[in-house]
């Protein structure tokens, strides 16, 4: 149930049994409910789409060809696993499942860390920058007529600056902030 479109609880509600202050909720607006569920239904259609799109063509999901795209774009085609897990944005675990099933398709190669012995590199290979070229044109293109084809110059500024904003709020710098790639 998404409790963000929950709607406000009967006046008749009783408090809760705490002495301690409550904070009333700030319920949605009917406007921002609507586009809370537009942006929920538009994100989870758009990933439906990509992931088919990747999977039909290269046999692999939305989020491995997003670490393939960015091993490519790395120096020397490797990153450090945690480094890649904050740009995927995702938790370390998920990422190394991800990373052995790349491994499998000979996509990825894992390399220790000369320095850390605990920390591994994931390493673009070959085959997998030879998956990316081949698969890339067809993946620009799924965005491209999924996306932006549909968008004005001034919506897609508009959109990314959006986007910018929520992403910095979700990703406070102080320590111990609860980001996946922490986990």
């Amino acid at each position: 149930m998404n409790t963000a479109s929950t709607p406000a609880p009967p006046a008749s509600a009783t408090a809760p049994a705490s002495s301690a202050p409550t904070q009333e909720t700030r319920w949605l607006t009917d406007e921002q409910q609507r586009v809370w569920r537009t942006y929920l239904d538009a994100v989870t259609l758009l990933e439906d789409h990509l992931d088919r799109q990747l999977q039909r063509d290269a046999g692999m999901p939305h989020i491995y060809y997003g670490l393939l795209v960015k091993l490519a774009e790395s120096p020397r085609r490797r990153l450090r696993m945690t480094e890649l897990a904050m740009y995927a944005k995702i938790t370390r675990s998920r990422l190394s499942h991800a990373i052995a099933r790349l491994e499998k398709n000979g996509w990825v190669r894992r390399e220790d860390c000369p320095d850390d012995k605990r920390g591994q590199f994931a390493v673009l290979t070959d085959a997998g920058m030879a998956v990316l070229k081949e698969t890339a044109p067809g993946h620009v293109e799924a965005v491209r007529q999924a996306m932006f084809d549909r968008l004005t110059e001034e919506q897609q500024k508009a959109l990314g600056e959006i986007m910018r904003i929520v992403a910095e709020g979700l990703q406070p710098s102080e320590a111990g902030a609860d980001l996946p790639w922490l986990r």
